[in-house]
Order: C-alpha cells, then sequence, then structure tokens
C-alpha cells in the first residue's frame, strides 16, 4: 500500500516564513533555511516552499533562498511562486527543486502545463490551486488568492491533468490557517475528478485532522500544513505515529 505523506509547507515572503488565516493577515515566523532543514531532519516526507507574492508583484521567484534550502534538506523539494515560463521551471529546477508548481503562470498560459511536462515529465509538474467557494461553486482564484478568475475548479483541475500536471495541491482558501479541519467535500470533489496523486491543503489544527482526512478519502495522498508545525502545535513524528496506530500507512 502507498504510504500516505506529510509536508509542511513554507511560505516566504521577503525571505522570511510567514503564516496568515483564510490568505490574510501575514505575520513572521522563521527562517526557510532553518525550518526546512529541522523538517528534513525530523520526518517530514517532502517540503514544499511557497514565494507568496511572486505573481501578485510581478517578479521572479527569489533564488537565493530557494538554493539555500535546497542544499540543507534530504527530502523532496516542491516549489512554487512566479512560475510562469520553461525558463522559471529551468531556474528553479537548477535551484535543487524536485517538483515546480504553477497556479496563476497556468491561468494565465494554459499551455504551460503541456509544454512543462513534455519537457520536464508529468512528476515535474504540480498544479496548485487556491480554490474557494462563491455562489455555491467551487472557483479558482489567482494571485495567491487576490483574484477570482470566475473559473468553476473541479473543470479546472481536470484540464490541467489532462494536459500532464502529475499531482494537484488543493489549497482551500475557506479553510486556509482556520484549524477545523481540511475541507473534505472540496477535497472529495477533486480526488474523485482526477487520478493523480491529490495533497490536501488548508484547515490541519490537530493531529486528528490527518486522521480523518485519510480515513474519510483514502484517495488523498498527502496532508500538506504549515503553521501547526511551524508553532509546534503538530510534531511529525507524534503525526505519524498516532497514522500509524490508526492502520493508515506512513513511512516512519
Amino acid at each position: 500500500m502507498i504510504t500516505k505523506r506529510i509536508i509542511p509547507c513554507l511560505d516566504v515572503r521577503n525571505g522570511r516564513v510567514v503564516k496568515g488565516t483564510n490568505f490574510q493577515g501575514l505575520r513572521d515566523v522563521s527562517s526557510p533555511v532553518e525550518l526546512g532543514k529541522y523538517y528534513s531532519d525530523n520526518g517530514a516526507d517532502e517540503l514544499v516552499f511557497y514565494d507568496i507574492t511572486a505573481s501578485a508583484e510581478g517578479r521572479k521567484l527569489f533564488t537565493d533562498i530557494l538554493t539555500q534550502v535546497a542544499s540543507t534538506i534530504f527530502i523532496p523539494l516542491t516549489v512554487g511562486g512566479g512560475i510562469n515560463t520553461l525558463e522559471d521551471f529551468d531556474r528553479v529546477l537548477k535551484c535543487g527543486a524536485d517538483k515546480v508548481s504553477v497556479n496563476s503562470g497556468a491561468i494565465r498560459n494554459p499551455d504551460l502545463v503541456h509544454d512543462a511536462a513534455r519537457l520536464y515529465g508529468d512528476q515535474c509538474v504540480v498544479l496548485s490551486a487556491d480554490v474557494k467557494r462563491v455562489d455555491g461553486q467551487f472557483r479558482v482564484f489567482a494571485k495567491g488568492g487576490r483574484e477570482d478568475t470566475g473559473m468553476e475548479a473541479i473543470s479546472w483541475v481536470k484540464k490541467c491533468v489532462s494536459n500532464g500536471a502529475g499531482e494537484v495541491v488543493l489549497n482551500s482558501i475557506d479553510t486556509d490557517g482556520v484549524k477545523g479541519g481540511f475541507d473534505l467535500p472540496m477535497l472529495e470533489a477533486v480526488s474523485e475528478a482526477v487520478d493523480v496523486p491529490v495533497i490536501a491543503s488548508g484547515g490541519a489544527g490537530c493531529m486528528e485532522d490527518f486522521v480523518t482526512l485519510f480515513e474519510a478519502l483514502p484517495k488523498v495522498d498527502a496532508g500538506l500544513a504549515a503553521s501547526i508545525f511551524h508553532f509546534g502545535q503538530v510534531k511529525i513524528p507524534e503525526l505519524k505515529q498516532l497514522l500509524s496506530e490508526k492502520n493508515i500507512p506512513v513511512r516512519l
């Protein structure tokens, strides 16, 4: 049986890890280099690094910090933020990323997913979808959750997967930072629609939320969180021990 992955997320702004609620009210947490090494040494299966204001500010991702993070960790690294061209893919991969996450760049240029998958392989291309309920519909948002694209989320995700996205990170804006549990209805809709790994993001508040996630939605491959790991409310070795005791397969 494929093991479930536990993935901490570093939201980076101006070279520092920050965290907010519903994508708002960001506050400083730590150095991404120090935090990345901590997670690598303490049982994380992968690490996600988002330069969260690159797209909104119309600039390229900070590669100096990224290179430092990549050089100090020994787990797969997914990187996103300001990824708009194949050259951005190339630059980030050369800094040490294993996978590249696209969001606003794919919305602006739907061919980006297809072209990157053809060049680097499906396993390298991760679709990061920021989704929020609007008038009873799951709607795709761009620019770090700031801009409603008007696109329905499930059809958008299916289109990107058919174009070659090898993994989907589903970020629920409704539950982000609220710590009331993952957005199970939204995750179920996406995981039923595609046959690639789906990573749940947004809403984890305690270890039991991960148990609920994997028991309720066995198709979901991984749980991603930020603040509960950053602030020590949940320690990854303890979380994995609990999951193992609940007969949820994890790498101990």
